[in-house]
């Protein structure tokens, strides 16, 4: 069985959000590894754009805290050590992921953890640097800010090691390290990470508490960000770290199977609020030829379908099972802003 995700591409575009999806799909199909939420398929109708996945169904770290479940030292240390292979994979193809928190941490029926949503990594290489103000405020390196402000050196992979260590700690804890909220302006948040220093509970192991002052160290050049470096580390010093890999270390917590592992309400509200829902699809479209057939299109109408055009052209299909990724695109990104649509080349924002 596997999850389907859908994305309108009117909505898309009005958004801003094309390339964004293009890029996700890019990684994906470049990418597998035992502990991510990998990429299936992908294709596209007149309407949208669909990729299947690893359906995973124990739900994601968030809902299980939003549940007051306690989560055990043992658990969040299995998460650590899965998320660092997880990481530990992803910098050795390049890629910076940006948004590493328990939203997107997604748990097998064994309770085993997975990181899913590419939607705002990129990729580096060569020595480059990221520098766009990019991710979830709370769980964002210090670096992040620092380089949006003064226009430094940048930032690279030693982000998403940070974000590991503000999601463990929460994990664990029940809230974050630091009092972080959308709100906090990037200057504030730059001198609280120089004022504020991260209050450890005294019934944490002094191991982890070590471990974590690693990840959550503001110095990125002094930060854990790597496998072989969180195996130095006394407390994952008996990790038997191919057994992680196989899965074959017990998970400390297994979601009940009997329940559905997200907020149904949430879900209900999204299926009543869903203008465009996919049972309808034939129907609507069928209307929407005669209604553009009928009249001439405004102008705004016209933009909108060059959009659309672009995107089905520049869409990438992919197909492991014929080892295929099929696109009309050319090293090329799609230029909402500009009038009439136009192709021009890769400027991933960094």
């Amino acid at each position: 069985m596997y999850a389907m995700k859908y994305m309108n591409k009117q909505q898309c575009i009005e958004r801003d959000e094309v390339r964004n999806v293009f890029r996700e799909l890019e990684i994906l199909q470049e990418i597998e590894h035992v502990f991510l939420v990998n990429l299936w398929y992908s294709f596209q109708d007149e309407e949208d754009m669909f990729m299947v996945v690893d359906l995973l169904l124990g739900g994601d770290l968030r809902y299980h805290l939003q549940q007051s479940v306690q989560f055990s030292e043992d658990a969040v240390k299995l998460y650590l050590c899965e998320m660092t292979l997880a990481l530990d994979y992803l910098q050795s193809q390049h890629i910076i992921h940006r948004d590493v928190k328990p939203d997107n941490i997604l748990l097998d029926e064994q309770g085993h953890a997975h990181l899913t949503d590419f939607n705002i990594a990129t990729i580096i290489k060569n020595g480059e640097r990221a520098t766009a103000l990019a991710g979830t405020k709370p769980y964002m390196a210090p670096e992040i800010f620092q380089s949006f402000v003064s226009g430094g050196t940048g930032y690279a992979f030693e982000v998403d090691w940070w974000s590991l260590g503000v999601t463990a700690f929460e994990v664990l804890r029940g809230w974050r390290p630091y009092d972080i909220h959308a709100s906090n302006s990037v200057e504030s948040l730059i001198q609280l990470f120089s004022t504020v220093s991260v209050q450890y509970s005294p019934a944490w192991p002094k191991d982890l508490v070590s471990l974590l002052r690693k990840l959550l160290t503001v110095n990125p050049e002094h930060r854990f960000s790597g496998l072989s470096e969180m195996q130095t580390s006394p407390y994952l010093a008996d990790v038997n770290w191919d057994a992680v890999y196989e899965k074959k270390m017990e998970a400390g917590f297994v979601p009940n199977k009997g329940r559905l592992h997200c907020d149904p309400t949430f879900e209900l509200e999204e299926m009543i609020l869903e203008s465009r829902p996919l049972h309808k699809k034939k129907k609507r479209l069928a209307k929407n030829r005669s209604r553009d057939n009928s009249k001439d299109s405004q102008s705004e109408n016209d933009y909108l379908q060059e959009c659309l055009e672009v995107v089905q052209q520049e869409f990438m299909i992919f197909n492991p099972e014929t080892d295929s990724a099929f696109c009309w695109r050319s090293e090329a990104t799609l230029d909402i802003d500009s009038s009439p649509p136009v192709l021009r080349p890769c400027e991933d924002e960094r």
